[in-house]
């Protein structure tokens, strides 16, 4: 039990690695994602002024973002449909299972009543012939009628 949890600490750790070592500030205490952060680290991003802007790459960027928000709209919509129908599937699943479970109640009801209806029957006709068996050891002449009728 002890290895299995050394074992499942040391990988979560190996796996955590890469993710520790781009978030760990750095010594000079930059934030990650600032821009000192990202100098340090090599990389560098600076926003041209607009009057350096290719009107193309920002129409094309523009294009490009509406497309994302567009995918990302309709995956949103396709999203709560879906969500929508899990809710009716499973609103569906909540009374079928309502209905076997009140049906299996019924079933064993109806069992229990046929139970003890058949021990009914049992006793009386165990009571008959406990009479039959009286009446002919007295030597008369039986004419009792029989529960089965």
């Amino acid at each position: 039990m002890i290895r299995l949890t050394l074992t499942a600490a040391l990988a979560l750790t190996l796996a955590a690695a890469p993710v520790l070592a781009q978030t760990a500030p750095s010594p000079t205490g930059a934030q990650p994602g600032s821009e000192e952060w990202l100098r340090l680290r090599g990389e560098m991003y600076s926003r041209a002024p607009d009057t350096e802007q290719d009107p193309a790459e920002v129409a094309a960027t523009a294009r490009l973002n509406a497309e994302i928000a567009a995918r990302n709209a309709a995956a949103a919509e396709a999203e709560a449909g879906a969500a929508t129908a899990f809710e009716e599937r499973n609103a569906a699943w909540r009374a079928e299972t309502a209905r076997l479970e009140t049906e299996r109640a019924q079933w064993e009801a109806n069992d229990a009543a046929a139970r003890a209806a058949q021990a009914r029957w049992e006793r009386e006709q165990a009571a008959w012939e406990a009479q039959m068996a009286a009446c002919r050891r007295s030597g008369r002449v039986c004419l009792t009628p029989s529960p089965r009728n």
